[in-house]
């Protein structure tokens, strides 16, 4: 799973930080300056220290929460649901860091953003799936039925696809309809797995 779209938070949501399974980009190419040569595909290229590629998308946790409770039509309340996502988020194993290395840069968000498509090892495709296998797990154990549907179907979670395609988004698009452009193939060098917001989960700030 999954190509991944984020919903805006409303009321007391808001501001909340979403959480994340994330690797950091430590280099793109030779450096700054092969960075900066993306510059020619965006409006607005982003920091190079921000860069990161997602492998799994949880969201804002108390929206997930809620999600869930109206799933199970409140039998899984939020009470005994965060705990329970946190203590999987924070006992997931740490995916080594690794090499990739992308030759296309292709339009995200419904077109909003512009990114680098990755070709990654095969045993970070392998890690994805694990994590996909173990939020199913957790839901399973929290008492959800139809558990596909939810996992595609929940705004918290904000799955487009069931296919996870690796990418980094690195600007904003010149418009709504860049189509998908062939680079000279570069290799990105990936650090270690991490939870973003981590200290926002409860119990870890």
């Amino acid at each position: 799973m999954a190509s991944m779209t984020a919903s805006t938070p409303t009321g007391s949501t808001a501001g909340q930080p979403r959480i994340t399974v994330e690797v950091p980009v430590l280099r793109i190419g030779g450096g700054q300056a092969d960075y900066e040569g993306l510059k020619r595909f965006v409006d607005s290229l982003r920091k190079p220290q921000g860069l990161h590629m997602t492998l799994l998308h949880v969201g804002i946790l108390d929206e997930l929460a809620d999600d869930i409770a109206a799933w199970t039509k409140g039998r899984a309340t939020p009470e005994r649901v965060l705990p329970e996502i946190t203590s999987w988020l924070t006992e997931l194993p740490v995916l080594q860091g690794f090499l990739g290395k992308s030759d296309k840069v292709v339009p995200l968000g419904g077109g909003r953003l512009m990114g680098l498509e990755v070709d990654v090892p095969q045993e970070v495709h392998d890690y994805q799936a694990l994590l996909v296998q173990g939020l199913h797990v957790l839901l399973d154990d929290l008492g959800l039925d139809n558990i596909d549907d939810f996992i595609l179907g929940s705004p918290a979670l904000g799955y487009r696809s069931p296919r996870w395609l690796p990418h980094i988004a690195v600007g904003r698009a010149r418009s709504r309809h860049e189509p998908p452009v062939e680079i000279a193939p570069v290799a990105i060098e990936f650090g270690d797995s991490r939870i973003r917001n981590r200290l926002a989960l409860p119990g870890q700030g």
